[in-house]
């Protein structure tokens, strides 16, 4: 599940959208490729069953949202880290020792630095010092000590350790999650737009913080008589679906509020398959410490989606 873009694809993820843009121009007349596939309510039922028992598979995972634990923005400098109150980043946990060790963070590095006896470990190996890798460069590198795991993110420019509590009260009771009922209705053929050369639109996240994302088009689709669209967005060069991030009528309301996710198969002959059933819920809803992005402007619709996931009866009292 996405958090928000990472700049160091935008130019590629551009230059690969100008290029799908370009294959797909082909798109139908206006009013076109807007009714719903052929699909039969059994079988929307039965695809959305087994896609729903992915995702939950996924969230209650070792490296699954109700994991997170913490989150904490590396300053320039020596960044201590433990259980003490004396340190600059405090996580209260029993699994870590009163002070762990420091990130030291110089220029766009990060090293930890081990406390004596702090029980950090990398590979299953005691750690002293060691350089790490953060999220935007592919797989972070992960400390070890107890239940806890964390590494470095970046988003948006800022360095910040994300921690992982694999026994999180919140993985230990999830409540589970609640739908809308499956309806062939809500699975559409949109029409899509290209965006030639693609759009740069700005995403904010939960927390502030602004970046580029990368649009080659919109889909347009029909519902209640009139036409909507939503800009969709090419996270990395060769992806094989794209990304939409919207709000609706039911925002606030049925659903979380800051508007949900979706995820679609790339447009064929200028046709994108829409399943509004598969519409759900960023990890902002489910747990304090995730940077979800937030649907832009032109992406919030005044239609009531009633598809998809609801909100999450467990998510976190502020929200």
């Amino acid at each position: 599940m996405p958090e928000l873009p990472g700049t160091q694809t935008t130019r590629a993820a551009t230059r690969a959208a100008w290029a799908l843009a370009g294959m797909l121009a082909a798109t139908p007349a206006p009013g076109a490729a807007t009714t719903g596939p052929q699909v039969s309510d059994a079988a929307e039922r039965a695809a959305i069953s087994a896609w729903r028992a992915r995702r939950i598979e996924s969230l209650t995972s070792d490296s699954g949202w109700l994991t997170l634990a913490g989150l904490f923005w590396l300053q320039p400098g020596d960044n201590s880290f433990g259980r003490a109150a004396s340190n600059a980043l405090i996580l209260d946990n029993a699994a870590l020792a009163a002070t762990a060790g420091s990130f030291v963070l110089s220029g766009d590095t990060v090293r930890f630095v081990a406390s004596a006896g702090g029980g950090v470990t990398h590979d299953g190996r005691p750690v002293t010092a060691l350089d790490l890798t953060s999220d935007a460069h592919g797989e972070p590198t992960v400390l070890v000590s107890g239940a806890l795991r964390f590494f470095v993110i970046e988003r948006a420019g800022n360095l910040g350790v994300r921690v992982r509590d694999l026994n999180n009260p919140h993985r230990l009771n999830f409540q589970g999650l609640s739908y809308f009922p499956v309806s062939s209705a809500w699975v559409l053929n949109a029409r899509f737009e290209p965006y030639q050369p693609a759009h740069h639109i700005k995403i904010m996240n939960i927390l502030g913080m602004e970046e580029d994302a990368v649009s080659p088009g919109a889909v347009v689709f029909v519902r209640g008589g009139r036409e909507w669209r939503l800009d969709a967005v090419l996270e990395e060069p060769g992806d094989t679906q794209l990304f939409l991030m919207f709000a609706d009528a039911t925002s606030g309301h049925e659903t979380y509020g800051a508007g949900r996710f979706l995820y679609i198969p790339l447009p064929v002959n200028g046709t994108a398959v829409v399943d509004f059933n598969k519409a759900y819920n960023p990890p902002c809803a489910l747990n304090d410490f995730a940077t979800c992005p937030l649907p832009p402007f032109q992406n919030r619709l005044k239609l009531k989606v009633e598809a998809g996931e609801k909100k999450y009866a467990g998510m976190p009292a502020h929200k």
